[in-house]
């Protein structure tokens, strides 16, 4: 877990890189990774990147991250 744990802080760290395409790689290692506490900083891209790829991407990782950790009913 901690391996991981470490993957998500690194692309998260990584979001803010000016670098479009280094912020929609670590967006996706995100959605694969699909650590919940990846959420926030995906929220912070979805409302506030200038670039709308970059912003779809941050919305889709979301939308995947939520249906694949939100609790069985």
């Amino acid at each position: 877990m901690m391996g991981t744990r470490r993957l998500v802080d690194y692309h998260i760290g990584r979001l803010k890189d000016k670098n479009r395409d280094v912020r929609l790689r670590s967006i996706e290692e995100l959605r694969l990774l699909s650590d919940a506490e990846a959420m926030p900083a995906l929220k912070e891209v979805f409302e506030t990147d200038v670039d709308p790829d970059v912003r779809s991407a941050a919305k889709i990782a979301g939308y995947d991250i939520f249906k694949k950790t939100k609790p069985k009913t």
